[in-house]
């Protein structure tokens, strides 16, 4: 058994930026009594409280939760209440070099969309994220639009010139993801590592992005053992066996 379960969030625990539901926060508090947990996701700490934290039960063990919002790039801990122990902004430079990069990259892409629901552009610190749809696309407007990863790979494609050194990541549904150079999920990991005293064959990472060019790939330079899954339905089997297997035989008398 493992000492630390690392997950992705959107795709993973719950659908694109949607909480996760009842059997998902019960699952989840019954995971924290028998294992330690992290989050490594795209989204920032206000999406960590909307989607996961406001919805645990009260009595959940959050001092053996660590949250890592925006990639691995800032960590969070619950003492009392929750800390932030780092978070590795972009500098003035590095952002007007992605914003750039990224308007050039998405007018050579020539991506056929027909609609948009909010910004499709968010800078949060120590992250930019593009969002073809929109930051509010609805779910379903979302899914659609590029199930394969076709159109947003013709857009990764203009940016590693660029911004070669950047990491440059797809997630969720429609998103790209861009943070500093030598940060992703795997620099989250090791951070894991050193701040909590696990080793990596100590970790097990669950994501639906493990594939070469999604946000989650990264977590497998480190060698920690993965796991990917189809959608927060399988996740949940996957907790409910971890579970299991962690409690104590009874003995028979």
């Amino acid at each position: 058994m493992k000492n630390l379960i690392i997950f992705d969030l959107d795709g993973t625990l719950a659908k694109s930026k949607s909480p996760i539901d009842q059997e998902m926060s019960e699952l989840f508090q019954r995971l924290l009594e028998v294992v330690q947990v992290a989050i490594i996701s795209g989204g920032d700490w206000p999406q960590f409280e909307k989607q996961v934290l406001d919805q645990l039960p009260k009595n959940t063990l959050l001092e053996k939760l660590a949250i890592l919002p925006t990639c691995g790039t800032k960590f969070y801990q619950y003492h009392q209440e929750w800390d932030k122990l780092y978070a590795e902004n972009f500098t003035d430079e590095e952002r007007k070099k992605i914003l750039d990069s990224l308007n050039k990259a998405l007018e050579a892409s020539d991506l056929d969309i027909k609609k948009t629901w909010g910004e499709q552009i968010e800078d949060r610190g120590s992250q930019i994220t593009f969002s073809a749809l929109g930051q509010q696309a609805p779910l379903e407007e979302k899914k659609g639009w590029d199930p394969d990863f076709v159109k947003r790979k013709k857009v990764v494609e203009h940016l590693k010139t660029p911004l070669k050194g950047f990491s440059i990541g797809m997630g969720g549904t429609t998103s790209i993801d861009i943070v500093k150079p030598g940060i992703d999920k795997a620099y989250g990991i090791r951070k894991l590592n050193e701040i909590l005293g696990l080793g990596i064959a100590e970790m097990l990472f669950i994501g639906d992005a493990l594939f070469e060019g999604g946000n989650d790939y990264p977590a497998r330079k480190t060698g920690v053992d993965c796991m990917q899954v189809r959608d927060p339905e399988e996740t949940k089997s996957i907790i409910q066996t971890i579970i299991m297997c962690s409690k104590e035989p009874e003995i028979s008398k």
